[in-house]
C-alpha cells in the first residue's frame, strides 16, 4: 500500500542498472532504459492494475528495484536532452 504521506518525486533503478525511474505520483512515472549505448525515455501513465502494482513495488523498493538519488536520474536525463 502506498503511504499517503509519500513525497514525490521518488527515484529508483533496476538492480542491473538498465532502467532508471522517476516516480512522479502514484499513477505515473518516467523510465530511462539503457539499451546498449543508447537511452530511451518513456512517460508511463498507470491505467491498468498491473502498472499500478509496478509503481507500488517501485515505491517499496522491492527487488529488483533499489532507491537512487535525484541526481543519478537527472544526470541521465540531461544526456538524453543533448
Amino acid at each position: 500500500m502506498i503511504d499517503k504521506n509519500t513525497d514525490f518525486p521518488q527515484y529508483r533503478k533496476m538492480i542491473n542498472g538498465k532502467a532508471y525511474y522517476k516516480i512522479i505520483n502514484n499513477r505515473s512515472f518516467q523510465e530511462i532504459q539503457l539499451i546498449g549505448s543508447k537511452m530511451r525515455l518513456q512517460q508511463i501513465e498507470a491505467n491498468q492494475y498491473p502498472e499500478m502494482l509496478r509503481i507500488m513495488d517501485m515505491l517499496a523498493a522491492d527487488a529488483p528495484f533499489v532507491e537512487i538519488t535525484a541526481n543519478e536520474f537527472e544526470d541521465l536525463f540531461k544526456q538524453i536532452e543533448q
